[in-house]
């Protein structure tokens, strides 16, 4: 996790980070592994990308992406098809490299990475108009891409242009009508199913998720569009065990992204990169001033977006793993030349990150598109954040024997640092006030903060145990006081009033202030 706490202090994506741990691992490197295996290498590159866009479908909130999925949809298929273009007619012309092989960097680099972008922005809030265009971009155009580097990487000829668009509109579609069914169904099977263990919730998510991926890939459609999409599906239901949930595909992506990250410098031949140094910093040079950007201006001419807006949006188009990994398929092919082509996407992708990743945020402060962190609608809501809080969740269940029940919620008496903050009675939940009474079959929602964790649950035990007189009876827990045996005011004896308590409990009359009324509590 150094590499992430660097990565977070100097401004750069991590990707660069693991990358470099791949290289000096690698040949030329410090432990000078060997490593030259493209189609094993794009096999986990693949997994990985699953794992990730998976990822990335879970946290994507609706709301923000819904106003965006027009303009994002533009510049997934119309901002692609211009950003290939240009891109390649650079590599031929002025790199020299034939037409295959122009149109194969093209179509690789023009797939933008949601990763890289938001790593470098975290720390510069933007509206959730830019946002969610960016994001949704991110997720779609992994699926033309791919398409097209497929395409330009098969034995004979290119198809025409006509051909490989309806292709990828027909992938497209068939792609996102199993991702949307298959996020439904697995939503709606989570919800009705009862899993023997909490436990299971965040891997049979992401199993549905997983799941879309294949059953667009035998369909011949679009797997990473079905994956993205399902998992957006599964992110805005409500699932139980969602901050579980949303954990475990967090923690996943990174696992999945540092390996990929790790593996592809590995495969990297640094001595090699230096022949195709300069062709890379010209074919980004155009792809980032020219292509970018016209691909921005001309697919979003329909929408009516600022073009400051416009400005950064062609800016943020920061390349990462997927690039290189797409790099990997012509390598597999055997096509001509393959090799130089990863070499100058991974030198390209590096060194422009290098070059847009610090410069991002200072260019939307500079366009003066980030907010105000106090005044964005975005909240930044968690699920439970307790652990970082210091604080603990106590679900708390009083069955048919309790004598809880008929207690209400003040005569807990809890330590301070301590609330009930939901009863959950028949199926339906509400927020307790002082007076409500608790009943057999309740279940306590209680935080309680870290100090007093272990006071407040003595002091539950203890009034399941012994009702409303429970510090009375030498039960422990006494509200407040962390089972010192003695009653808040601190001046009696626990002895004497248990006797006192067992002879009230037999029909005598209760003294001044107390609400038990000597009446046996019936359970």
């Amino acid at each position: 996790m150094a590499a992430v706490r660097i990565s977070s202090r100097s401004g750069l994506p991590s990707l660069l980070l693991y990358l470099g741990i791949g290289i000096a691992m690698g040949q030329d490197g410090i432990f000078d592994v060997k490593f030259d295996n493209a189609e094993l290498t794009q096999v986990i590159g693949y997994a990985a990308l699953v794992v990730i866009l998976a990822e990335g479908g879970l946290g994507t909130k609706w709301k923000e992406v819904k106003p965006a999925l027009p303009a994002a949809a533009a510049l997934s298929t119309v901002g692609v098809g211009i950003s290939v273009g240009i891109t390649a007619s650079a590599a031929h012309y002025l790199v020299g490299l034939d037409w295959r092989q122009a149109l194969i960097i093209g179509a690789v680099v023009s797939s933008t990475d949601a990763a890289a972008v938001f790593s470098v922005l975290r720390k510069v809030p933007l509206p959730s108009r830019i946002t969610g265009v960016l994001e949704a971009e991110s997720g779609f155009n992994d699926a033309p891409v791919v398409i097209l580097v497929v395409a330009f990487s098969a034995a004979g000829p290119v198809e025409h242009w006509y051909v490989l668009v309806g292709e990828i509109a027909l992938e497209l579609a068939i792609g996102a009508a199993i991702g949307l069914a298959v996020g439904w169904l697995g939503s709606l099977g989570i919800r009705h199913v009862a899993l023997p263990a909490s436990g299971l919730y965040p891997i049979a998510v992401m199993a549905i998720a997983v799941s879309a991926y294949a059953a667009g890939a035998m369909a011949h459609g679009s797997g990473f569009l079905a994956v993205y999409l399902a998992a957006m599906v599964l992110g805005n239901s409500k699932l139980p065990h969602w901050p579980a949930t949303r954990g475990f595909a967090d923690g996943l992506g990174w696992l999945a992204q540092i390996g990929m990250f790790v593996l592809l410098g590995l495969l990297v031949t640094p001595h090699d990169l230096l022949q195709d140094f300069w062709p890379a910093v010209i074919v980004g040079l155009v792809l980032t001033a020219v292509a970018r950007p016209l691909s921005v201006f001309i697919s979003l001419a329909p929408f009516r977006l600022p073009k400051r807006e416009k400005a950064l949006m062609s800016w943020a188009g920061l390349r990462g793993a997927v690039p290189i990994v797409l790099a990997t398929i012509p390598m597999v092919s055997g096509i001509e030349g393959s090799t130089r082509v990863f070499n100058i996407v991974f030198v390209l992708v590096v060194v422009y990150t290098l070059i847009q990743g610090p410069t991002l945020p200072w260019l939307a402060k500079a366009l003066k598109i980030s907010e105000d962190p106090s005044e964005t609608s975005d909240l930044g809501i968690e699920s439970a954040p307790l652990e970082r809080l210091r604080g603990h969740l106590l679900s708390v269940a009083v069955p048919g024997r309790s004598r809880m029940h008929g207690v209400e919620v003040a005569e807990l008496r809890l330590p301070a640092g301590a609330a009930v903050t939901l009863v959950v009675r028949d199926g339906n939940s509400f927020v307790p006030a002082p007076s409500t009474v608790l009943r057999h079959g309740d279940e306590l929602l209680v935080v309680a903060t870290d100090p007093v964790r272990d006071a407040t649950e003595a002091r539950l035990r203890a009034v399941g145990e012994g009702g409303k007189l429970a510090g009375w009876l030498g039960t422990g827990g006494t509200g407040g006081t962390g089972g010192t045996g003695r009653q808040e005011n601190g001046t009696a004896d626990v002895p004497h009033l248990a006797k006192l308590a067992r002879r009230l409990g037999k029909g005598g009359e209760a003294g001044p202030g107390s609400k038990a009324g000597g009446r046996r509590a019936h359970h």
